[in-house]
C-alpha cells in the first residue's frame, strides 16, 4: 500500500521508520486522511510478522503542530447542522467522531509490537499524545524542540487520552499545571517529568529509537501491567488530599469559572484515576463531547486559532503585489517605543538605522535591545553569541542621511504634529521613491499626518503596542490616500517580525484605543458611583478581562489619561468628556499627584519589592461608598463586557474595521478581551444580537448613553444575523474603504 502523508520503510533487522511528511504543508497536522493511514500503517506492524517494531518521526524540521483544528471546526458545523434535526443522534455522531483519534492511539499501544517516537520537532497536541501513546519517547536536544497539549488554550482539551497518560507517567500536581496552562515543556523538562525516557543529539536520533526496539523495549504501557501505581500515590491518599481540593480552588482563581474545559481536565483526570485505563478514556472522550458543545469551544477555535492563523498568513494582504523582502528599515526615535520596534526588527534578522536628535539617545535606545537579549540569556532562551549577532544589525545615529537604502522608515517621535511634520521630511528626502513611511502615532489620524508627506500613497498607520517585545498585536491604519502597496509593505513587515496585523481605517483611537478607552472610562464612572474600588477590580478579573481597569490606567499613566480627556475636550467640545470623570482625573493628578505606576503612586500603592501593589486608600475617600451588599456584582461584570463590544460594533458600523476576524482577534490581542468569549464581535453573537440589544437597552436606561446599540445592531436584531453572518469575511476578497 502507498501513503500519501507517510513513507514507511523496513530496515534489514525488521524495525519500520514511519516518516511522516505531508506534500503541501509547512507542518503535519492530524487531518482524517492522516489518521485512516496510520490506522493502515498501525495494523501493517501489527499483522506483519518481519516487523520487530516501528519508529515514528517527522520529515519536516517540526514534528507536528497536532489536530487541524479547521477539521474541528468542520465537526462542530456539521453537529449543528445534524442537531437541529435530530440533537441526541447528532451528539451520539459526535461523541464516536471525537473518540477516532483516541481509539486509533490505544490500538496503537496494544497492538503488540514496540512503538518508538522520535520527536524531532515542535510536539504539539494530537501529536504528543501519539508520542504518549508509544512505549518509547525519544526527544532530540534542541533549542527547537517544546512539546505542549495547549487545547485548553483555543478551549478544549487533550482528547486523545492526554488527560489520562501525562498523570499516569508523571505526579498529578505537575500534571495539573501542565493540562490547565498549556504550558510548553523543553526536552529536559519532559524527561524530568517522565514524559519522554531520553534526550538525545539531533543527528542520532532515530538510531537511539532503533536501539530501543533493539533492545527488547516491551510493547506494553505501564498501566497495562498488573500491579501498576500511580506516580506520587492514588487520589485517596494523604497526598490527594493535599492536592485536589487545592488545585479546584486554584484553578477557579485563574479561571473564574469562565474557561469549561480547564473544569473538564481536573474532572477527567479525578475521575479518570480511579477507574481502568480505556474505562478512563472513555470517560474523558464523553467530556471532550460535552466541551465540543459549549459556546467557549466554539468560539475560542475559530478566533484564537482559524481566525488568528488566516490574519497571520496574510488575509487581509492585497492581492498582485510581489512580496517584500526587507534589507533595511529605519526607526526615527530611540524612546521606550522606538528601541522596541528596533529590537523586534533587528530579532528578525532585519537590519534597522535607530535615528534620535542625537547619538548619545541612539545609542541609549540601542541599549535597550542589550537589556532585553541580557534578560534572555540569564533565562537560558538566547546564547551571548545571538546577543551579538542582533546588536550588529542596529545602527543608532542622528544623522538622517543613514536612512538612505531603507525599505520602510517607522516613525515613533514625540506625539506632536510639529515634532512628526518635521522627522517625516527630513527622513522622506534621504528615501527612494519606493519606500513606505509609516508612523506609529496612537491618537493622530494617519490621514493629517500623511498631509506632511510627499507620497501620500506611501504614506500608511503602524501602531504597536507596549511593550513592543511583548505585544503580538498590531494596528494597520489606512489614511484616506494610503495605497495597496503600502498596505502589503506594512502587513509584510508585521509578518515578518512575527506579529499579528489587522487593518483599520482612520479615525481618532484607531480600533483597539476606542475600545480600552470605553473600559477604563466605565471603571470611573462605577467609582463616581460609590462602587469600591475592589469590587470594580475584581467584577472587570471575574468577567474575563486579564487587568483590572484602574491597575490598567496606572500602568497607561493617569496623566495620559488626563491629556487625552483634554485633547478630546479641545478637539470635539467640552461635552465630549464626562465632567465628572475629568474632575476624578484630575483630583488624582493635579491634587494628589498619583500619577501611575510610573511614579510610585495611582489607583494603586507600589511599594518597594516584595510587596506587591494594592489599592489606594484614599480611593473610598473620594466619593460616598456604597455597601457591597447593595452592588449587583454580575451587573458589574456585565457593563464592562458590554460597553467594550458595542464601541466594536459601533466601528464596524463606521468602517473602521471591516472584518470581524480582525475585531475578535484585535479586541484578545491588544487588551485581553474575554478570550472564553471569542473576542468583541464573538461575544455579542454568542448571546444573540437580539438578547444583546435588549440587555443594552436595560444598561443603558440605567447607566447612560455608552450603552446606547448603533443602528447597525437592531437592524441584525431585527433579521437575526451574527456579525459573521452580515459581514462574512469569506464572502469576497476585501478591499479598502476609506474611513
Amino acid at each position: 500500500m502507498t501513503y500519501t502523508n507517510f513513507a514507511l520503510d523496513i530496515d534489514a533487522d525488521g524495525i519500520a521508520l514511519v516518516t511522516w511528511d505531508m506534500p503541501d504543508r509547512s507542518m503535519n497536522v492530524f487531518t482524517e486522511e492522516v489518521m485512516r493511514e496510520l490506522d493502515a500503517i498501525v495494523d501493517k506492524v501489527a499483522s506483519d510478522a518481519a516487523i520487530k517494531g516501528a519508529v515514528i518521526t517527522s520529515g519536516k524540521e517540526t514534528f507536528s503542530g497536532g489536530a487541524d483544528l479547521a477539521m474541528l471546526q468542520k465537526m462542530l458545523a456539521t453537529f449543528a447542522a445534524e442537531s437541529r434535526k435530530d440533537r441526541a443522534a447528532a451528539t451520539k455522531k459526535l461523541f464516536e467522531t471525537a473518540g477516532y483519534m483516541s481509539h486509533l492511539f490505544r490500538k496503537l499501544e496494544t497492538c503488540g509490537k514496540p512503538w518508538v517516537s522520535a520527536i524531532n520537532g515542535t510536539c504539539m497536541g494530537g501529536a504528543f499524545e501519539l508520542s504518549l501513546a508509544c512505549h518509547g519517547r525519544l526527544a532530540a536536544g534542541s533549542d527547537k524542540v517544546r512539546m505542549a497539549l495547549p487545547e485548553v488554550k483555543v478551549g478544549i482539551f487533550p482528547g486523545a487520552g492526554g488527560t489520562q497518560r501525562v498523570p499516569r507517567l508523571t505526579d498529578q500536581q505537575q500534571a495539573l499545571q501542565m493540562l490547565t496552562s498549556g504550558q510548553n515543556l523543553s526536552p529536559q523538562k519532559a524527561k524530568a517529568m517522565g514524559l519522554v525516557h531520553d534526550v538525545v543529539e539531533p543527528g542520532k536520533l532515530v538510531e537511539a529509537a532503533k536501539a530501543m526496539i533493539a533492545a527488547g523495549l516491551k510493547p506494553v504501557q505501564p498501566w497495562d501491567e498488573k500491579g501498576f501505581k500511580l506516580p506520587g500515590g492514588p487520589i485517596y491518599s494523604a497526598a490527594g488530599a493535599n492536592l485536589w481540593p487545592p488545585a479546584i480552588a486554584i484553578l477557579r482563581r485563574e479561571t473564574y469559572g469562565n474557561y469549561p474545559a480547564a473544569a473538564a481536565i481536573l474532572k477527567c483526570v479525578y475521575e479518570g484515576l480511579l477507574v481502568p485505563f480505556d474505562t478512563a478514556l472513555r470517560i474523558e472522550q464523553r467530556y471532550f463531547t460535552e466541551i465540543m458543545q459549549t459556546r467557549e469551544a466554539a468560539a475560542m477555535i475559530r478566533s484564537l486559532f482559524v481566525s488568528l492563523q488566516e490574519l497571520n498568513k496574510g488575509a487581509r494582504r492585497p492581492e498582485g503585489i510581489a512580496p517584500t523582502k526587507f534589507r533595511k528599515i529605519g526607526v526615527l526615535g530611540a524612546g521606550f517605543m522606538g528601541a522596541g520596534i528596533a529590537y523586534v526588527t533587528a530579532k528578525a534578522g532585519i537590519p534597522v538605522v535607530l535615528l534620535d536628535r542625537d547619538l548619545e539617545s541612539a545609542e541609549k535606545g540601542k541599549a535597550h535591545s542589550a537589556g532585553l537579549m541580557d534578560g534572555l540569556v540569564r533565562k537560558g532562551r538566547a546564547t551571548p553569541d545571538e546577543k551579538d549577532r542582533l546588536l550588529s544589525l542596529i545602527t543608532p545615529t542622528a544623522d538622517y542621511a543613514d536612512l538612505a537604502g531603507c525599505d520602510l522608515v517607522i516613525e515613533a517621535v514625540f506625539e506632536d504634529s510639529a515634532v512628526k511634520k518635521a522627522a517625516t521630511e527630513q527622513a522622506e528626502a534621504m528615501l527612494k521613491s519606493s519606500a513606505v513611511f509609516a508612523s506609529n502615532t496612537s491618537t493622530i489620524p494617519i490621514t493629517s499626518l500623511a498631509k506632511n508627506s510627499v507620497r501620500p500613497k506611501n504614506f500608511v498607520g503602524i501602531h504597536f503596542f507596549s511593550p513592543v517585545d511583548r505585544m503580538m498585536l498590531v494596528e494597520i491604519i489606512l489614511g484616506r490616500k494610503t495605497g495597496d502597496k503600502a498596505l502589503a509593505v506594512a502587513m509584510d513587515y508585521v509578518r515578518a517580525i512575527k506579529k499579528t496585523p489587522i487593518v483599520v481605517n482612520d479615525t481618532r483611537g484607531f480600533y483597539v484605543n476606542r475600545c480600552v478607552l470605553r473600559y477604563m472610562s466605565e471603571a470611573y464612572k462605577m467609582l463616581i458611583e460609590g462602587v469600591p474600588a475592589p469590587m470594580i477590580e475584581n467584577a472587570a478579573r471575574a468577567a474575563g478581562m486579564p487587568v483590572g481597569p484602574l491597575a490598567l490606567t496606572d500602568e497607561t499613566a493617569v496623566d495620559l489619561a488626563q491629556k487625552i480627556m483634554k485633547q478630546t475636550m479641545r478637539d470635539l467640545g467640552d461635552k465630549a468628556v464626562d465632567p465628572s470623570q475629568m474632575d476624578l482625573i484630575d483630583t488624582m493628578v493635579d491634587k494628589f499627584d498619583r500619577k501611575g505606576r510610573k511614579n510610585g503612586k495611582g489607583f494603586y500603592d507600589y511599594p518597594a519589592k516584595p510587596a506587591k501593589k494594592s489599592l489606594w486608600p484614599g480611593l473610598k475617600d473620594l466619593y460616598p461608598q456604597k455597601e457591597p451588599e447593595d452592588v449587583d456584582y454580575e451587573e458589574l461584570k456585565q457593563r464592562f463586557l458590554a460597553v467594550i463590544a458595542l464601541e466594536a460594533a459601533r466601528v464596524m458600523e463606521e468602517g473602521i474595521v471591516t472584518d470581524p476576524r480582525e475585531a475578535d482577534v484585535g479586541s484578545i490581542l491588544a487588551f485581553g478581551f474575554a478570550p472564553y468569549t471569542g473576542g468583541a464581535l464573538s461575544y455579542i453573537d454568542g448571546i444573540g444580537a437580539k438578547a444583546f440589544v435588549k440587555m443594552a437597552k436595560g444598561l443603558q436606561k440605567k447607566y447612560g448613553a455608552e450603552f446606547k446599540a448603533p443602528r447597525l445592531l437592531s437592524d441584525m436584531a431585527e433579521k437575526g444575523e451574527t456579525f459573521y453572518q452580515r459581514f462574512d469575511p469569506y464572502a469576497k476578497p476585501k478591499t479598502k474603504e476609506a474611513a
